[in-house]
Protein backbone atom coordinates (compact mmCIF):
# COMPACT_ATOMS: atom_id res chain seq x y z
CA UNK A 1 0.00 0.00 0.00
CA UNK A 2 1.06 3.69 -0.81
CA UNK A 3 1.55 6.13 2.11
CA UNK A 4 -1.34 8.08 1.15
CA UNK A 5 -3.24 5.50 2.22
CA UNK A 6 -1.75 5.47 6.22
CA UNK A 7 -2.85 9.02 5.92
CA UNK A 8 -6.20 7.89 4.48
CA UNK A 9 -7.62 6.77 7.98
CA UNK A 10 -5.84 8.38 10.06
CA UNK A 11 -7.88 8.32 12.98
CA UNK A 12 -7.90 4.06 12.98
CA UNK A 13 -5.50 2.53 15.72
CA UNK A 14 -2.24 0.59 14.23
CA UNK A 15 -0.74 0.44 17.57
CA UNK A 16 -2.25 0.23 21.65
CA UNK A 17 -5.94 -0.82 20.46
CA UNK A 18 -6.82 -4.38 20.28
CA UNK A 19 -5.80 -6.58 17.26
CA UNK A 20 -7.42 -10.02 17.00
CA UNK A 21 -4.37 -12.13 15.12
CA UNK A 22 -6.26 -14.97 13.24
CA UNK A 23 -4.01 -17.37 10.71
CA UNK A 24 -6.77 -16.71 7.53
CA UNK A 25 -9.74 -14.14 7.37
CA UNK A 26 -11.85 -14.59 4.73
CA UNK A 27 -13.75 -11.72 3.23
CA UNK A 28 -17.31 -12.70 2.21
CA UNK A 29 -19.75 -15.72 3.27
CA UNK A 30 -20.77 -16.53 -0.81
CA UNK A 31 -19.97 -19.94 -2.02
CA UNK A 32 -16.11 -18.71 -2.57
CA UNK A 33 -15.57 -17.74 0.66
CA UNK A 34 -17.28 -20.33 2.48
CA UNK A 35 -15.04 -23.21 0.45
CA UNK A 36 -11.95 -21.41 1.28
CA UNK A 37 -12.67 -21.13 4.94
CA UNK A 38 -13.86 -24.72 4.95
CA UNK A 39 -10.34 -25.74 3.16
CA UNK A 40 -8.40 -23.29 5.19
CA UNK A 41 -9.85 -24.99 8.76
CA UNK A 42 -9.59 -28.94 7.17
CA UNK A 43 -6.42 -27.55 7.24
CA UNK A 44 -5.78 -26.67 11.15
CA UNK A 45 -5.53 -23.19 10.66
CA UNK A 46 -7.92 -20.54 13.00
CA UNK A 47 -9.82 -18.94 10.48
CA UNK A 48 -12.56 -15.91 10.77
CA UNK A 49 -15.09 -15.38 8.03
CA UNK A 50 -16.44 -11.39 7.33
CA UNK A 51 -19.83 -11.53 6.04
CA UNK A 52 -21.63 -8.26 5.73
CA UNK A 53 -25.52 -9.56 6.13
CA UNK A 54 -26.56 -11.71 9.22
CA UNK A 55 -26.53 -14.46 6.78
CA UNK A 56 -24.33 -16.67 4.54
CA UNK A 57 -24.33 -17.87 1.42
CA UNK A 58 -23.98 -14.76 -0.41
CA UNK A 59 -26.24 -13.59 -3.70
CA UNK A 60 -26.51 -16.97 -5.39
CA UNK A 61 -27.32 -18.94 -1.67
CA UNK A 62 -29.31 -16.37 -0.46
CA UNK A 63 -31.24 -17.33 2.58
CA UNK A 64 -35.21 -16.29 2.62
CA UNK A 65 -35.63 -13.73 5.66
CA UNK A 66 -37.49 -15.03 8.98
CA UNK A 67 -41.31 -16.01 8.36
CA UNK A 68 -40.69 -16.24 4.13
CA UNK A 69 -40.78 -19.65 2.25
CA UNK A 70 -37.52 -20.41 0.21
CA UNK A 71 -38.12 -19.71 -3.46
CA UNK A 72 -37.87 -22.76 -5.44
CA UNK A 73 -34.83 -24.20 -6.64
CA UNK A 74 -33.27 -26.78 -8.36
CA UNK A 75 -32.66 -29.95 -6.96
CA UNK A 76 -28.79 -29.68 -8.01
CA UNK A 77 -28.54 -26.26 -6.81
CA UNK A 78 -30.34 -27.17 -3.42
CA UNK A 79 -27.87 -30.01 -2.67
CA UNK A 80 -24.51 -28.11 -3.35
CA UNK A 81 -25.63 -25.91 -0.64
CA UNK A 82 -26.75 -28.38 1.46
CA UNK A 83 -23.16 -29.75 1.02
CA UNK A 84 -21.48 -26.56 1.58
CA UNK A 85 -23.61 -25.40 4.32
CA UNK A 86 -22.95 -28.46 6.14
CA UNK A 87 -19.55 -28.48 5.64
CA UNK A 88 -19.00 -24.83 7.07
CA UNK A 89 -21.32 -25.46 9.77
CA UNK A 90 -18.32 -28.43 10.74
CA UNK A 91 -15.55 -26.20 10.53
CA UNK A 92 -16.88 -24.06 13.51
CA UNK A 93 -14.97 -21.26 11.19
CA UNK A 94 -15.98 -17.84 13.80
CA UNK A 95 -17.90 -15.40 11.61
CA UNK A 96 -18.54 -12.05 11.86
CA UNK A 97 -21.75 -10.70 10.85
CA UNK A 98 -23.02 -7.62 10.03
CA UNK A 99 -19.14 -6.19 9.23
CA UNK A 100 -17.35 -4.68 6.12
CA UNK A 101 -14.31 -4.94 5.25
CA UNK A 102 -12.24 -1.43 4.30
CA UNK A 103 -9.22 -2.41 3.88
CA UNK A 104 -5.62 -3.63 4.56
CA UNK A 105 -3.11 -0.84 6.34
CA UNK A 106 -0.19 -0.06 5.26
CA UNK A 107 1.51 -1.77 8.62
CA UNK A 108 -0.75 -5.20 7.29
CA UNK A 109 -3.62 -4.54 9.61
CA UNK A 110 -6.87 -5.69 8.01
CA UNK A 111 -9.76 -3.14 9.56
CA UNK A 112 -13.28 -3.84 9.43
CA UNK A 113 -15.98 -1.90 10.28
CA UNK A 114 -17.72 -3.95 12.75
CA UNK A 115 -22.09 -2.38 12.14
CA UNK A 116 -23.50 -4.14 15.06
CA UNK A 117 -20.98 -2.39 17.70
CA UNK A 118 -20.03 0.41 16.06
CA UNK A 119 -16.50 0.39 15.85
CA UNK A 120 -13.55 -0.60 13.73
CA UNK A 121 -11.88 -4.07 14.65
CA UNK A 122 -8.40 -4.49 13.60
CA UNK A 123 -6.92 -7.72 13.09
CA UNK A 124 -3.68 -8.87 12.07
CA UNK A 125 -4.04 -12.51 10.33
CA UNK A 126 -1.11 -14.20 8.07
CA UNK A 127 -3.70 -14.55 4.74
CA UNK A 128 -6.45 -12.69 3.80
CA UNK A 129 -8.76 -14.49 0.96
CA UNK A 130 -10.96 -11.86 -0.69
CA UNK A 131 -14.17 -13.43 -1.73
CA UNK A 132 -16.69 -10.25 -2.30
CA UNK A 133 -18.26 -11.72 -5.31
CA UNK A 134 -19.36 -10.02 -8.93
CA UNK A 135 -21.70 -6.99 -9.27
CA UNK A 136 -24.27 -6.67 -12.01
CA UNK A 137 -23.16 -4.64 -14.92
CA UNK A 138 -26.15 -1.64 -16.21
CA UNK A 139 -25.57 0.32 -18.75
CA UNK A 140 -27.57 4.63 -18.84
CA UNK A 141 -30.76 4.49 -20.85
CA UNK A 142 -32.74 7.61 -20.73
CA UNK A 143 -35.24 7.08 -17.91
CA UNK A 144 -32.96 3.98 -16.06
CA UNK A 145 -32.25 6.57 -12.60
CA UNK A 146 -36.10 6.96 -12.07
CA UNK A 147 -38.01 4.83 -9.01
CA UNK A 148 -39.34 1.83 -9.97
CA UNK A 149 -36.29 0.91 -12.25
CA UNK A 150 -34.12 -1.72 -10.67
CA UNK A 151 -31.35 -4.13 -11.58
CA UNK A 152 -32.67 -7.90 -12.31
CA UNK A 153 -30.08 -9.47 -9.84
CA UNK A 154 -31.60 -6.89 -7.15
CA UNK A 155 -35.03 -8.36 -8.01
CA UNK A 156 -33.82 -11.77 -8.18
CA UNK A 157 -32.43 -11.55 -4.74
CA UNK A 158 -35.24 -9.89 -3.38
CA UNK A 159 -37.39 -13.00 -4.95
CA UNK A 160 -35.00 -15.07 -2.66
CA UNK A 161 -35.77 -12.84 0.19
CA UNK A 162 -39.36 -13.02 0.47
CA UNK A 163 -39.99 -16.04 -1.19
CA UNK A 164 -42.40 -14.33 -3.61
CA UNK A 165 -42.49 -12.67 -7.25
CA UNK A 166 -42.80 -8.51 -7.32
CA UNK A 167 -46.00 -7.29 -7.98
CA UNK A 168 -48.01 -5.37 -10.92
CA UNK A 169 -46.86 -5.69 -14.75
CA UNK A 170 -42.73 -6.26 -14.45
CA UNK A 171 -40.18 -5.69 -17.93
CA UNK A 172 -36.78 -7.42 -17.56
CA UNK A 173 -34.92 -6.08 -20.23
CA UNK A 174 -30.89 -5.77 -21.41
CA UNK A 175 -28.70 -8.70 -22.25
CA UNK A 176 -27.46 -12.19 -21.03
CA UNK A 177 -28.81 -15.40 -19.30
CA UNK A 178 -29.62 -14.28 -16.25
CA UNK A 179 -32.70 -12.38 -17.96
CA UNK A 180 -34.19 -15.76 -18.51
CA UNK A 181 -33.48 -17.29 -15.33
CA UNK A 182 -35.15 -14.50 -13.43
CA UNK A 183 -38.07 -14.65 -15.75
CA UNK A 184 -38.41 -18.41 -14.77
CA UNK A 185 -38.24 -17.45 -11.63
CA UNK A 186 -40.82 -14.93 -11.61
CA UNK A 187 -43.37 -17.35 -13.48
CA UNK A 188 -42.77 -20.15 -11.25
CA UNK A 189 -43.77 -17.58 -8.06
CA UNK A 190 -46.90 -16.74 -9.75
CA UNK A 191 -45.78 -13.38 -11.41
CA UNK A 192 -44.24 -13.70 -14.78
CA UNK A 193 -42.97 -10.67 -16.04
CA UNK A 194 -44.66 -8.92 -19.31
CA UNK A 195 -41.82 -9.65 -21.76
CA UNK A 196 -38.05 -10.06 -21.66
CA UNK A 197 -36.27 -7.40 -23.63
CA UNK A 198 -32.95 -9.12 -25.16
CA UNK A 199 -30.31 -7.36 -26.89
CA UNK A 200 -28.88 -10.52 -28.58
CA UNK A 201 -30.50 -13.91 -30.25
CA UNK A 202 -29.23 -16.96 -28.75
CA UNK A 203 -31.05 -18.92 -31.51
CA UNK A 204 -29.23 -17.07 -34.33
CA UNK A 205 -25.65 -18.48 -33.16
CA UNK A 206 -25.51 -21.84 -34.38
CA UNK A 207 -21.94 -22.34 -33.71
CA UNK A 208 -22.10 -21.01 -30.16
CA UNK A 209 -25.25 -23.11 -29.84
CA UNK A 210 -23.55 -26.24 -30.73
CA UNK A 211 -20.57 -25.78 -28.80
CA UNK A 212 -22.84 -25.56 -25.58
CA UNK A 213 -23.52 -29.41 -26.10
CA UNK A 214 -20.21 -29.87 -24.31
CA UNK A 215 -21.51 -28.42 -21.33
CA UNK A 216 -25.24 -30.27 -20.64
CA UNK A 217 -26.21 -29.29 -17.07
CA UNK A 218 -26.04 -25.45 -18.66
CA UNK A 219 -27.76 -26.91 -21.20
CA UNK A 220 -30.49 -28.74 -19.06
CA UNK A 221 -31.01 -25.44 -16.84
CA UNK A 222 -31.39 -23.25 -19.63
CA UNK A 223 -34.04 -25.62 -21.15
CA UNK A 224 -36.05 -25.95 -17.99
CA UNK A 225 -36.24 -21.71 -17.37
CA UNK A 226 -36.82 -21.42 -21.46
CA UNK A 227 -40.10 -23.97 -20.74
CA UNK A 228 -41.04 -22.13 -17.76
CA UNK A 229 -41.25 -18.74 -19.83
CA UNK A 230 -43.02 -20.52 -22.49
CA UNK A 231 -45.70 -22.25 -20.38
CA UNK A 232 -46.24 -18.89 -18.97
CA UNK A 233 -46.53 -17.24 -22.03
CA UNK A 234 -44.05 -14.67 -21.80
CA UNK A 235 -42.48 -12.62 -24.96
CA UNK A 236 -38.77 -13.33 -25.94
CA UNK A 237 -37.83 -10.19 -27.43
CA UNK A 238 -34.49 -10.88 -28.80
CA UNK A 239 -32.18 -8.43 -31.06
CA UNK A 240 -34.39 -5.76 -29.25
CA UNK A 241 -32.76 -2.60 -27.25
CA UNK A 242 -34.78 -0.84 -24.48
CA UNK A 243 -33.91 2.80 -25.78
CA UNK A 244 -36.22 4.99 -22.98
CA UNK A 245 -37.85 4.39 -20.02
CA UNK A 246 -40.55 7.59 -19.58
CA UNK A 247 -42.87 7.73 -16.30
CA UNK A 248 -46.65 7.81 -17.48
CA UNK A 249 -48.27 8.07 -14.69
CA UNK A 250 -48.08 5.57 -12.00
CA UNK A 251 -46.68 3.31 -14.67
CA UNK A 252 -43.92 3.53 -17.53
CA UNK A 253 -44.17 4.11 -20.74
CA UNK A 254 -40.80 1.81 -22.18
CA UNK A 255 -39.55 2.84 -26.09
CA UNK A 256 -38.25 -0.43 -27.87
CA UNK A 257 -36.34 -0.58 -30.65
CA UNK A 258 -35.74 -3.78 -32.94
CA UNK A 259 -34.78 -4.06 -36.97
CA UNK A 260 -38.71 -3.72 -37.56
CA UNK A 261 -38.91 -0.04 -35.93
CA UNK A 262 -39.97 1.44 -32.58
CA UNK A 263 -42.92 -0.16 -30.23
CA UNK A 264 -43.89 0.96 -26.45
CA UNK A 265 -44.60 -1.70 -23.77
CA UNK A 266 -46.38 -0.40 -20.14
CA UNK A 267 -45.02 -1.90 -17.08
CA UNK A 268 -45.18 -0.69 -13.38
CA UNK A 269 -41.79 -1.89 -12.65
CA UNK A 270 -38.07 -2.61 -15.18
CA UNK A 271 -35.56 -4.31 -14.01
CA UNK A 272 -32.09 -3.56 -16.02
CA UNK A 273 -29.36 -6.41 -16.55
CA UNK A 274 -25.95 -6.03 -18.74
CA UNK A 275 -24.07 -8.64 -17.82
CA UNK A 276 -21.70 -9.05 -14.32
CA UNK A 277 -18.25 -8.47 -13.61
CA UNK A 278 -16.10 -8.89 -10.81
CA UNK A 279 -16.69 -7.02 -7.18
CA UNK A 280 -13.23 -5.41 -6.89
CA UNK A 281 -14.01 -2.02 -6.00
CA UNK A 282 -10.84 -1.13 -3.92
CA UNK A 283 -9.82 -4.29 -2.97
CA UNK A 284 -5.85 -4.50 -2.61
CA UNK A 285 -4.02 -6.87 -5.04
CA UNK A 286 -3.14 -10.24 -4.88
CA UNK A 287 0.27 -10.05 -2.42
CA UNK A 288 2.51 -13.21 -2.00
CA UNK A 289 5.56 -11.48 -1.93
CA UNK A 290 8.22 -10.88 0.93
CA UNK A 291 6.86 -7.19 2.13
CA UNK A 292 4.85 -6.73 5.30
CA UNK A 293 1.51 -7.54 4.96
CA UNK A 294 0.04 -10.53 5.22
CA UNK A 295 -0.80 -12.97 2.18
CA UNK A 296 -3.47 -11.63 -0.12
CA UNK A 297 -5.55 -13.87 -2.73
CA UNK A 298 -8.57 -13.27 -4.77
CA UNK A 299 -11.12 -16.04 -4.70
CA UNK A 300 -14.22 -16.44 -6.67
CA UNK A 301 -16.49 -14.29 -9.09
CA UNK A 302 -14.37 -10.96 -7.48
CA UNK A 303 -11.08 -12.27 -9.42
CA UNK A 304 -13.35 -13.39 -12.41
CA UNK A 305 -16.72 -13.86 -13.25
CA UNK A 306 -17.86 -17.48 -14.34
CA UNK A 307 -20.31 -18.50 -12.26
CA UNK A 308 -20.66 -20.75 -9.05
CA UNK A 309 -19.65 -23.57 -9.44
CA UNK A 310 -16.42 -22.12 -10.26
CA UNK A 311 -16.37 -19.80 -7.43
CA UNK A 312 -16.93 -22.84 -5.15
CA UNK A 313 -13.76 -24.43 -6.98
CA UNK A 314 -11.85 -21.13 -6.56
CA UNK A 315 -12.76 -20.90 -2.90
CA UNK A 316 -11.01 -24.36 -2.74
CA UNK A 317 -7.93 -23.79 -4.52
CA UNK A 318 -7.39 -20.53 -2.75
CA UNK A 319 -7.84 -22.46 0.89
CA UNK A 320 -5.49 -25.15 -0.03
CA UNK A 321 -2.98 -22.63 -1.54
CA UNK A 322 -3.12 -20.58 1.61
CA UNK A 323 -2.52 -23.32 3.77
CA UNK A 324 0.40 -24.45 1.45
CA UNK A 325 1.69 -21.45 2.20
CA UNK A 326 1.44 -21.22 6.10
CA UNK A 327 2.28 -24.77 6.62
CA UNK A 328 5.01 -25.37 3.84
CA UNK A 329 3.54 -28.46 2.84
CA UNK A 330 2.29 -28.79 -1.08
CA UNK A 331 -1.41 -28.84 -1.50
CA UNK A 332 -3.64 -30.02 -4.61
CA UNK A 333 -5.30 -27.68 -6.73
CA UNK A 334 -5.17 -29.21 -10.21
CA UNK A 335 -8.63 -30.49 -9.71
CA UNK A 336 -10.21 -26.93 -8.67
CA UNK A 337 -8.26 -25.42 -11.79
CA UNK A 338 -9.68 -28.08 -14.42
CA UNK A 339 -13.06 -27.07 -12.55
CA UNK A 340 -12.27 -23.39 -13.15
CA UNK A 341 -11.15 -23.65 -16.75
CA UNK A 342 -13.80 -26.04 -17.33
CA UNK A 343 -16.40 -22.96 -16.74
CA UNK A 344 -14.21 -20.67 -17.90
CA UNK A 345 -14.92 -22.25 -21.01
CA UNK A 346 -18.82 -22.37 -20.66
CA UNK A 347 -18.86 -18.58 -19.96
CA UNK A 348 -16.64 -17.58 -22.96
CA UNK A 349 -19.59 -19.82 -25.03
CA UNK A 350 -22.07 -18.04 -23.48
CA UNK A 351 -20.86 -14.30 -23.97
CA UNK A 352 -20.46 -15.78 -27.47
CA UNK A 353 -24.13 -16.86 -27.74
CA UNK A 354 -25.73 -13.59 -26.04
CA UNK A 355 -23.32 -11.12 -27.84
CA UNK A 356 -25.46 -8.17 -28.66
CA UNK A 357 -26.47 -7.58 -31.86
CA UNK A 358 -25.41 -4.64 -33.76
CA UNK A 359 -27.71 -1.23 -32.81
CA UNK A 360 -28.54 -2.76 -29.95
CA UNK A 361 -26.19 -1.57 -27.30
CA UNK A 362 -27.24 1.25 -24.80
CA UNK A 363 -24.51 3.01 -25.32
CA UNK A 364 -25.21 4.05 -28.91
CA UNK A 365 -26.81 7.67 -29.22
CA UNK A 366 -27.78 8.69 -25.86
CA UNK A 367 -29.82 12.03 -25.73
CA UNK A 368 -27.97 13.96 -23.59
CA UNK A 369 -30.34 14.31 -20.95
CA UNK A 370 -29.35 10.98 -19.45
CA UNK A 371 -28.30 10.40 -16.18
CA UNK A 372 -25.10 9.12 -16.45
CA UNK A 373 -23.58 9.85 -12.68
CA UNK A 374 -26.90 9.20 -10.31
CA UNK A 375 -25.05 10.57 -7.05
CA UNK A 376 -24.50 13.64 -8.83
CA UNK A 377 -27.23 14.08 -11.25
CA UNK A 378 -24.37 14.31 -14.21
CA UNK A 379 -25.53 13.76 -17.55
CA UNK A 380 -24.26 12.87 -20.83
CA UNK A 381 -24.38 16.38 -22.32
CA UNK A 382 -21.89 17.72 -18.72
CA UNK A 383 -19.64 14.84 -20.17
CA UNK A 384 -20.04 15.51 -23.99
CA UNK A 385 -18.93 19.17 -22.48
CA UNK A 386 -16.48 18.50 -20.81
CA UNK A 387 -14.34 15.95 -23.37
CA UNK A 388 -15.17 18.93 -26.07
CA UNK A 389 -12.61 21.04 -24.61
CA UNK A 390 -10.02 21.58 -27.11
CA UNK A 391 -7.20 20.61 -23.84
CA UNK A 392 -8.65 17.07 -23.59
CA UNK A 393 -9.47 15.94 -20.01
CA UNK A 394 -7.97 12.59 -18.29
CA UNK A 395 -10.97 10.65 -16.10
CA UNK A 396 -9.02 12.24 -13.02
CA UNK A 397 -10.09 16.05 -14.58
CA UNK A 398 -13.55 14.80 -15.55
CA UNK A 399 -13.88 13.72 -11.94
CA UNK A 400 -12.68 17.12 -10.45
CA UNK A 401 -13.64 19.85 -12.69
CA UNK A 402 -17.15 17.75 -13.71
CA UNK A 403 -17.84 16.17 -10.04
CA UNK A 404 -18.42 12.48 -12.09
CA UNK A 405 -17.81 9.21 -9.28
CA UNK A 406 -17.63 12.30 -6.72
CA UNK A 407 -21.03 10.82 -4.72
CA UNK A 408 -21.78 8.92 -2.39
CA UNK A 409 -20.78 5.41 -4.51
CA UNK A 410 -17.82 6.96 -5.09
CA UNK A 411 -17.71 5.70 -8.49
CA UNK A 412 -18.44 2.44 -7.88
CA UNK A 413 -21.61 2.70 -10.32
CA UNK A 414 -20.83 5.07 -12.59
CA UNK A 415 -17.16 5.24 -13.10
CA UNK A 416 -16.96 2.14 -15.42
CA UNK A 417 -19.87 3.66 -17.66
CA UNK A 418 -18.05 7.35 -17.88
CA UNK A 419 -14.96 5.68 -19.12
CA UNK A 420 -16.65 4.04 -21.69
CA UNK A 421 -18.31 6.93 -22.77
CA UNK A 422 -15.04 8.80 -22.64
CA UNK A 423 -13.43 6.33 -24.95
CA UNK A 424 -16.00 6.69 -27.23
CA UNK A 425 -15.84 10.11 -27.74
CA UNK A 426 -12.68 9.84 -28.51
CA UNK A 427 -11.78 7.11 -30.11
CA UNK A 428 -7.89 7.44 -30.82
CA UNK A 429 -6.79 8.32 -27.89
CA UNK A 430 -5.57 5.82 -25.19
CA UNK A 431 -9.13 4.81 -23.23
CA UNK A 432 -9.86 5.52 -20.08
CA UNK A 433 -10.21 2.99 -17.13
CA UNK A 434 -12.66 3.29 -14.37
CA UNK A 435 -9.84 3.86 -11.93
CA UNK A 436 -8.75 6.92 -13.58
CA UNK A 437 -12.12 8.10 -11.83
CA UNK A 438 -11.79 6.67 -8.70
CA UNK A 439 -8.35 6.29 -7.30
CA UNK A 440 -7.16 3.30 -6.20
CA UNK A 441 -7.10 4.00 -2.60
CA UNK A 442 -9.05 2.33 0.13
CA UNK A 443 -11.44 1.74 2.39
CA UNK A 444 -13.04 -0.32 -0.04
CA UNK A 445 -16.32 1.17 1.50
CA UNK A 446 -17.47 4.22 3.34
CA UNK A 447 -16.83 3.99 7.10
CA UNK A 448 -19.05 6.19 9.46
CA UNK A 449 -17.78 8.52 11.31
CA UNK A 450 -18.89 7.36 14.15
CA UNK A 451 -16.77 4.30 14.05
CA UNK A 452 -13.75 6.26 13.72
CA UNK A 453 -14.19 8.22 16.81
CA UNK A 454 -14.75 5.18 18.69
CA UNK A 455 -11.78 3.80 17.27
CA UNK A 456 -9.86 6.98 18.03
CA UNK A 457 -10.84 7.19 21.72
CA UNK A 458 -10.13 3.40 22.36
CA UNK A 459 -7.01 3.94 20.86
CA UNK A 460 -5.74 6.90 23.20
CA UNK A 461 -7.32 5.57 26.10
CA UNK A 462 -4.92 2.29 25.54
CA UNK A 463 -1.70 5.14 24.88
CA UNK A 464 -2.71 7.12 27.92
CA UNK A 465 -2.22 3.51 30.10
CA UNK A 466 0.69 2.05 28.82
CA UNK A 467 2.41 5.77 29.66
CA UNK A 468 1.40 6.11 33.29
Amino acid sequence: MRAENRFTLFLIPSRGAHVTEPDVLVIGGGPAGLSAAVEAARAGLAVELVEQRETIGGAIYRQPIPGANPMPQAAAAKARWNTLSRAFAESRVATRHASVFLGVEADGLVLVDDRRSGRVACLRPKAVVLATGAVETVHPRPGWHLAGVSTVGGLQVMMKERGRAPQGRVLLAGNGPLLIAAAAQMARLGNPPIAVVEAGDPLRRVCGGARMLRFPGLLREAGRYLIDMRRSRVPWLRGTRLAGIEREGEAFSILLEDARGTRRLKADRVALHDGIRPNDFGLPPDHRGAAPGPLVLRAGDCREALGVLAAEADGRRAGRLVAQHLSGKAKDVAEAERVIARNRGAQATLAELFAPLPGTMPFEDLPDHTVLCRCEGKTVGDLRALCSRPDRLTGREVKHNGRFAMGSCQGRFCAANTAALMARMHPAAPPPVPEDLTGRRWPARPVSIGSLVQAASQDNEMTDEVHK
